[in-house]
């Protein structure tokens, strides 16, 4: 019987621990991206459906959809350089600019001073 030395199954497993992702590194990328993917979706439904809503019932979804995802275990993330916590910062960027209805260019400090949001 000859053994194939050229499988490779996977040469980083990706394990879910209390829904983080980690990979054999423990680096945490991989799940700062889907967390992303995952506000992402449900703000780009949310502003399909945005003139239906008013605007108190508009921040109560956006705050119970996305950022109950960009809240959980977050405390992992300090330490984290800038560049790999960028993602989040854009989706609360997204979720000021659907509450505020502005465009994707605008400034976002006073639309976030006024939601009473703090940075990423």
């Amino acid at each position: 019987m000859q053994i194939n030395e050229d499988i490779i199954i996977s040469d980083k497993p990706v394990v879910r621990d209390l829904g983080v992702l980690l990979d054999c590194e423990l680096m945490i990328e991989r799940h700062i991206n889907q967390v992303a993917r995952n506000c992402f979706y449900h703000i780009r439904r949310l502003k399909q459906i945005r003139r239906l809503l008013g605007l108190e019932v508009m921040v109560k979804l956006v705050m119970s959809l996305t950022f109950s995802r960009l809240d959980y275990c977050n405390a992992v993330l300090p330490g984290l350089s800038i560049l790999i916590i960028s993602p989040l910062q854009h989706n609360q960027n997204a979720a000021a600019c659907l509450i505020a209805q502005l465009c994707p260019h605008d400034h976002m400090t006073a639309a976030m001073r006024n939601l009473h949001w703090l940075p990423v």
